[in-house]
C-alpha cells in the first residue's frame, strides 16, 4: 500500500488532520491512528488535535481519548452553506433538458415522506403531473419522480416509507403492496422509473434519481410528455440525457443545503409561487407525468 503524502507547513498539515478525522467520524480515531494516515509523527499529530480541540473543532472522548470532529465543526460548515442551492444548482440543467428534448422537465426533491416539485421547464406539449406545479407534493411512490426517489433511498428509509405510504398509494386504485415493491426492484435494476402507470390516458414519463455523495437518493429528474413521444425507441435517449445530468448534480450537492430540508419553505421567498405551496388549490394537476 502507497505510503500517505506527508504534509508540509502548518495549514495543510492542520486540514490533514480534519481530513482524516473524517474519514473515522462514525467511530473517532486515536492519535497513533491517525499519525499514520497523514504521515506524521504521534506528536506532532497530538499538537495538531490538541489545537482543533482548543478551537472547538474537535473533540475527545474522556473515557476512550479517541478524537472526532465536533458539532461545533459542523455548525460552521452549515453556517457556511452554498451559495448555489440545490434549485439553482439544477436550474440550468432543466432548461438544457427541455430545449434538447422538447418537453417539459421537473425537478422533484424529497420531504419527508412525499416528493415536493421543487422547479419545472415548460414544454411545447400541455401536460398534467401528480405534483401539478412547482411546491405541488405527492406521496413517494407516486409518479415516476417520487418512485425513482422511494427506490433508491437506503433500505430502513425505503421500508419505513412503504409503510406509511402504502394506505396513501392505494387511494388511486391501481397500487397494492406487491405491485410498489415490484415497481421498485424494477426501477433499482434499470435505474430509471419509466413504465406509463395508466392513471392518465395519453400521458407518459421517466425520471432518474439524483444521489448524494453518499448515495442516497435525495430528488429526481423527470421528463413528463404524451404517451407517443415517448416510445420504445426513444426512450434510451431521453434515460441517457436525464442520467447523464443526474450524474453530474450530485457530487455538487451541498448536503447543508436547506432546500433538502425544507424544501416547501425554500420556495415560500419567491411570493409568485405562494400559491403552489402545499394547502394551495392543485385540482387540475392530477396525472401520470411527473
Amino acid at each position: 500500500m502507497q505510503a500517505p503524502a506527508t504534509a508540509t507547513g502548518g495549514v495543510p498539515r492542520v486540514f490533514a488532520v480534519i481530513r482524516a478525522l473524517s474519514a473515522v467520524q462514525a467511530e473517532g480515531g486515536r492519535v497513533t491512528q491517525l499519525a499514520r494516515a497523514v504521515g506524521l509523527t504521534q506528536g506532532t499529530t497530538h499538537r495538531l488535535l490538541q489545537s482543533l480541540v482548543a478551537e472547538g473543532m474537535a473533540e475527545q472522548d474522556e473515557r476512550t481519548k479517541l478524537y472526532r470532529l465536533s458539532m461545533d465543526f459542523f455548525a460552521l460548515a452549515a453556517k457556511a452553506g452554498n451559495p448555489g442551492d440545490l434549485r439553482s444548482l439544477c436550474r440550468p440543467v432543466l432548461l438544457r433538458l427541455c430545449a434538447s428534448l422538447g418537453d417539459s422537465i421537473f425537478l422533484l426533491v424529497r420531504s419527508g415522506f412525499d416528493a415536493v416539485c421543487l422547479d419545472r421547464s415548460e414544454g411545447p406539449f400541455p401536460i398534467r403531473s401528480f405534483t401539478g406545479d412547482i411546491g405541488g407534493r405527492v406521496a413517494l411512490g407516486v409518479g415516476q419522480g417520487a418512485l425513482a426517489i422511494l427506490a433508491f433511498l437506503p433500505e430502513a428509509e425505503r421500508e419505513e416509507v412503504i409503510r406509511f405510504n402504502l394506505s396513501r398509494v392505494r387511494e388511486y386504485g391501481v397500487f397494492d403492496e406487491v405491485y410498489l415493491r415490484t415497481e421498485i426492484e424494477r426501477v433499482r435494476q434499470l435505474g430509471y422509473a419509466g413504465r406509463n402507470t395508466g392513471l392518465l390516458e395519453g400521458m407518459a414519463g421517466v425520471a432518474v434519481p439524483i444521489c448524494d455523495r453518499e448515495g442516497r437518493a435525495v430528488a429526481a429528474l423527470s421528463v413528463g410528455t404524451i404517451a407517443d413521444r415517448l416510445n420504445t425507441d426513444r426512450m434510451p435517449t431521453v434515460v441517457e440525457l436525464l442520467k447523464r445530468e443526474a450524474a453530474a448534480i450530485g457530487p455538487k450537492i451541498n448536503p447543508f443545503d436547506a432546500t433538502l430540508r425544507r424544501p416547501a419553505q425554500s420556495l415560500a421567498s419567491s411570493p409568485a409561487e405562494q400559491q403552489f405551496l402545499p394547502g394551495a388549490d392543485r385540482s387540475a394537476g392530477v396525472g401520470a407525468s411527473d
